[in-house]
C-alpha cells in the first residue's frame, strides 16, 4: 500500500512497484484514509510519506501498527532530519528512505521490508542504533516484582545477538549457515517469548543487554 499526499508521486510509486511484480492492494492521500484502507486491504507492507493531511504520518503508523502488527512500515519521506528518523522508528517504522532514492533502491527497500530486515538510507542506520545504545544507557528503574527473562535457546541468542549488530536476515543465515526460513522463525520465536513486536524492539532489547557487545557471554 502506498501513502502519499502527492497523487502525481504517489502514482508513480505504485506504478514502479506494480512493474516490479508488487501487487499494490491499495493507496491514500491523507492520514485518516490511510487508516482506513490498510485496516481493509491489510498490506504486507506499507510504503507512508510523514507529511500527510489530516492526520501525521507517525501517527498513521502508531494506529496501523498497534492494529496490525504484522503489517511492515516502510517511511519514504522528503525528510532527512534525526528526529523525523527517530520518531518514525519509534512509532513502529521498519525502515526509512528519503525521496532522493533511485527507484532500484526502493524497490529493494520494499524487497527487504517485506522480509522484516530493517532498511535505512546510508547514514542513517547507525543514527537509529546509536540512538537506542543512548536510550540503553539510561537508568533503569529495578522492580522487585519484575517478572524473570523468558530463557531463550544458545541458538536464538546468537541469532539476537547477530540482529542486534545491524546484520540482515540472509547475512545471518549465511554466518550460521541455515536458510533464511530458519532464521525468520528463530526471530519470531524470540518476539513471542519477549512478548516484542518489531525487530526495532528487538534491537533495542539485545543492546540493553550488551548483545551486540562482541565480548559478551
Amino acid at each position: 500500500m502506498v501513502v502519499d499526499d502527492h497523487p502525481m508521486w504517489r502514482d508513480a510509486v505504485a506504478r514502479d512497484l506494480q512493474a516490479a511484480g508488487f501487487d499494490v492492494v491499495a493507496t491514500a492521500g491523507d492520514g485518516p484514509q490511510a487508516v482506513r484502507r490498510a485496516r481493509a486491504a491489510v498490506p504486507d507492507v506499507l510504503v507512508l510519506d510523514l507529511n500527510l493531511p489530516g492526520l501525521p504520518g507517525v501517527q498513521v503508523c502508531k494506529e496501523v501498527v498497534g492494529a496490525q502488527p504484522a503489517v511492515r512500515v516502510l517511511v519514504l519521506s522528503a525528510s532527512g532530519e534525526h528526529a523525523d528518523v527517530l520518531e518514525a522508528v519509534k512509532s513502529g517504522a521498519t525502515g526509512y528512505l528519503v525521496k532522493s532514492a533511485s527507484t532500484e533502491e526502493l524497490i529493494d527497500a520494499v524487497h527487504r521490508t517485506a522480509q522484516g530486515d530493517p532498511v535505512f538510507t546510508p547514514g542513517l542506520a547507525g543514527l537509529v542504533l546509536g540512538e537506542y545504545r543512548r536510550l540503553a544507557g539510561e537508568p533503569v528503574a529495578e522492580s522487585a516484582g519484575e517478572p524473570e527473562v523468558p530463557k531463550l535457546t544458545d541458538r536464538e541468542t546468537e541469532v539476537l545477538r547477530l540482529v542486534a549488530k545491524g546484520l540482515s536476515y540472509k547475512q545471518i543465515a549465511e554466518r550460521l549457515v541455515i536458510s533464511h526460513r530458519t532464521v525468520q522463525n528463530h526471530v519470531q520465536n524470540t518476539l513471542g517469548k519477549l512478548q516484542l513486536h518489531n525487530r526495532v524492539e528487538l534491537v533495542r532489547y539485545a543492546i540493553e543487554r550488551g548483545l551486540d557487545d562482541d565480548r559478551a557471554p
